[in-house]
């Protein structure tokens, strides 16, 4: 589900679409309406470069310049200091392409699907006013981890690339609404991205994802999930490969599961720290703890009542029951206890 782009052609609106320029020329163009201009359309022509004349649309809001053959776009774009929204799909842009102030713009809604980009500039990673990023259709093989400075971002396209993992530090984009993740080589799903709490629609469909993190039912905003064209497993998995642990995680999870006291002056600080990182065991019938040994688990959840989810989480022992059952092997026949209602998801596409 990628955005349509677009402005309303009429007054201000300057449409130059179609018309097989190579070349761009302000001599049939009067000051005046440069100055009127605050839209521009050069769709569907021949350019290879945008012109450096750009600049001279003081006024200038909205550019579109799709579907042209662009490799470069002039430094003079910086000079737009009323550019909101930069519209370039289908062109030979790549990493290279920008200029190197770029990132000191205003603008708001960047798309780059489309060109030949094979990992993301690092001048759109300082766009802070940013709100709408489309980078689909290129050739992209990570999501840097930079991309949490775009504190504005609201939506997030990056379908049809060759992405093989989300960072956790996407989660701290705190009004993200619409991330699109479809159509690339990601095998799963960061435990963090429970903290994109705006978050309304996640598409994960053509992936390679085999299972969910469980973290995934606290996004309570969520109302649209595409997973179709996923190899999510078809029947219960329990995997219950599982290293003891160690003589310091016995002594924290002994420390934190009976309550003993301590104060910072009883301990080094690097043990406070670790103790600190205790997680708890998520079966509500134990009351454990663990840090860095426990067992992965696959639990099927019913959404909607139609469709049964894969999702992952982590018990502390081979020993600790199911989190929704005293009985371990009844976790397959227990969904409608951990049942999703129908008003959380709108949608959830899997097939």
């Amino acid at each position: 589900m990628e955005v349509v782009d677009g402005a309303d052609r009429g007054e201000n609106v300057l449409d130059l679409s179609r018309l097989n320029l190579d070349s761009f020329s302000l001599d049939n163009i009067s000051e005046e309406r440069r100055k009127d201009t605050k839209q521009l359309y050069l769709t569907y022509n021949r350019l290879t470069a945008l012109p450096e004349c750009v600049c001279l649309f003081a006024n200038l809001e909205f550019i579109d310049i799709s579907n042209n053959g662009l490799s470069v776009i002039c430094e003079d774009i910086t000079r737009l200091n009323k550019l909101k929204t930069l519209i370039a799909k289908n062109n030979r842009l790549d990493e290279f392409s920008l200029p190197k102030d770029f990132g000191s713009m205003q603008i708001e809604v960047l798309n780059l699907s489309g060109n030949r980009f094979e990992e993301l500039p690092t001048q759109c990673l300082k766009l802070q006013r940013l709100k709408s990023l489309s980078v689909g259709g290129n050739r992209l093989k990570a999501i840097p981890a930079e991309i949490e400075n775009l504190t504005s971002l609201e939506l997030l396209y990056l379908g049809g690339n060759l992405i093989s993992a989300i960072p956790p530090e996407l989660a701290n984009l705190p009004y993200l609404s619409y991330l699109v993740l479809c159509d690339n080589r990601i095998q799963s799903v960061p435990p963090q991205l429970t903290r994109l709490y705006c978050l309304r629609s996640l598409s994960l469909h053509n992936n390679l994802l085999t299972y969910l993190p469980r973290e995934i039912l606290s996004l309570v905003h969520l109302q649209e999930l595409s997973l179709r064209g996923n190899p999510l497993v078809v029947r219960f998995v329990k995997d219950m490969t599982y290293d003891p642990p160690s003589l310091l995680e016995l002594a924290g999870r002994t420390i934190k599961s009976r309550n003993l006291p301590y104060v910072p002056l009883d301990l080094p600080s690097h043990l406070l720290h670790y103790l600190d990182l205790a997680s708890k065991c998520p079966n509500p019938k134990c009351a454990g703890v663990y840090f860095d040994s426990c067992v992965r688990h696959i639990k099927f959840v019913d959404f909607c009542g139609k469709y049964r989810l894969p999702l992952m989480h982590y018990l502390c022992s081979p020993e600790c029951t199911s989190p929704c059952s005293s009985n371990p092997q009844s976790d397959a026949d227990s969904e409608d206890e951990n049942s999703v209602p129908a008003d959380r998801l709108q949608r959830v596409l899997l097939g």
